[in-house]
């Protein structure tokens, strides 16, 4: 089985959200060991500047690796990432699943992104929409995701 971990800069408040992610988590339990960890965001002032944001950046990126385990797979989701359908992604996720990697870590940062040197570490850059999404939001629609992925794998008709 898979080892899934899903890490997200940025906490869930709104109770329709964590409700909404704890659904799939449940779901996907039959399908991967999922780990879901929640990393404080950085605060900024209120009007930061580029060199702020770049070294809250790297300080989120610094907690991001530490929990990341050895021989992981790490993909980050981000706006220049490439925009995949959900057969792609499952497709990938079959990938990965028979790949000697032991684990895929995915990353959604916090409302400004993730810094750019975590990006050049992925081994995937994945794009959600050209939209843009709360990261609360866009934490959600993966977890969906991940779960329409091995559903499809499984030639189930949830995908339909």
């Amino acid at each position: 089985m898979l080892d899934v971990h899903i890490l997200c800069v940025g906490k869930l408040k709104e109770k329709f959200y964590t409700e909404a992610a704890a659904e799939y988590v449940k779901r996907l339990s039959s399908y991967c060991r999922l780990t879901l960890t929640e990393l404080p965001e950085e605060r900024l002032p209120k009007s930061p500047s580029r060199a702020q944001i770049d070294a809250a950046l790297e300080k989120e990126a610094a907690a991001i690796r530490a929990k990341l385990p050895p021989n992981t797979s790490l993909v980050c989701l981000c706006v220049e990432g490439k925009l995949r359908s959900s057969e792609e992604l499952a497709a990938l996720v079959d990938t990965w699943t028979h790949n000697s990697s032991k684990h895929l870590a995915f990353v959604v940062g916090g409302s400004y992104g993730l810094s750019e040197r975590l990006k050049a570490e992925a081994w995937v850059k994945l794009s959600m929409s050209p939209m843009t999404f709360p990261h609360h939001l866009a934490r959600v629609m993966l977890l969906e995701q991940l779960y329409r992925a091995f559903k499809i794998n499984e030639g189930s008709d949830y995908h339909k």
